[in-house]
């Protein structure tokens, strides 16, 4: 059974290899998606794990996965760095501001971390209707968009993510009217296949752990396992709060996977000159 607890030295970790200078592809229009007001956010576990439903549409999600497969994808090394978990897929990276801010605005993602001024009015629905000290806490910070660098995975046949703890990243959003330094806290996975376009396996499971929410230490018992939907978006906590987790062995069909991660604002610490 795998750990319950972080050990001091993490030997299976994950984190954001220097991006390789691929050109943005030309991504097509997110169109179709179902209206802002349609999508939620839904705990799977407080403080740690929340999805979103239908946050691209089975369309889009076609339209996607046709568009990714002419991308020039290179196959993970079936060997490991040292200290890196075993990861057997075909990927491809890329820094792209534009459409890391597409994702961010476009789609309401925006509004449901961050909230509406409707919401910000009236307080209400769940777990979005938080306040903005509620929310800070949550996400780790202050959200003010996606990475950059994003990444495309695909697990076929045989393929999978063994455990591991994804790791936080510091980088600097260009944004307007001066860059902003910041840092990642939660992972975005965007699942763009599931068991009804042919996909087989592929489940992420989180397993046991002892994490903290509400100030407090509370114990995970029993593994997580979150199923494949197609257009769903998952959302977790990584860095020094990641729970271990894998992505299954693929059984039959592709698994298509869009990775990107919250960034919040960084903060300067109260000990710099």
């Amino acid at each position: 059974m795998p750990p319950k607890k972080h050990s001091s030295t993490r030997p299976t970790k994950t984190s954001i290899p220097k991006p390789p200078p691929n050109t943005p592809p030309n991504w097509p229009a997110l169109k179709p998606l179902v209206p802002p007001s349609d999508i939620a956010l839904t705990t799977l576990l407080p403080s740690q794990i929340v999805t979103i439903s239908q946050f691209f549409t089975s369309t889009l999600c076609k339209t996607y996965v046709n568009f990714l497969k002419e991308l020039p994808l290179t196959t993970t090394p079936g060997k490991p760095k040292k200290g890196d978990a075993l990861r057997f897929n075909d990927r491809f990276q890329v820094v792209d501001e534009a459409f890391a801010n597409r994702l961010w605005l476009e789609t309401g993602l925006k509004e449901l971390v961050c909230g509406s001024e409707e919401e910000d009015e009236d307080g209400e629905g769940e777990p979005e209707g938080m306040t903005e000290e509620e929310r800070r806490e949550l996400w780790g910070g202050e959200v003010i968009g996606l990475n950059p660098s994003i990444r495309i995975y695909r697990y076929t046949k045989g393929q999978f993510f063994d455990c591991h703890y994804d790791e936080a990243n510091l980088l600097t959003l260009n944004t307007k009217p001066t860059p902003t330094p910041a840092k990642t806290t939660w992972t975005l996975l965007l699942y763009l296949t599931s068991s009804t376009t042919g996909c087989v396996g592929g489940e992420t499971v989180f397993y046991p752990d002892e994490i903290t929410f509400g100030g407090k230490k509370n114990a995970v018992e029993k593994e997580i396992v979150v199923g494949l939907e197609t257009g769903m978006c998952l959302l977790h906590k990584h860095g020094s709060d990641c729970m271990l987790h894998e992505g299954r062995e693929v059984l039959e069909g592709e698994k298509w996977v869009i990775r990107s991660d919250l960034c919040v604002k960084r903060e300067k610490s109260r000990f710099a000159d």
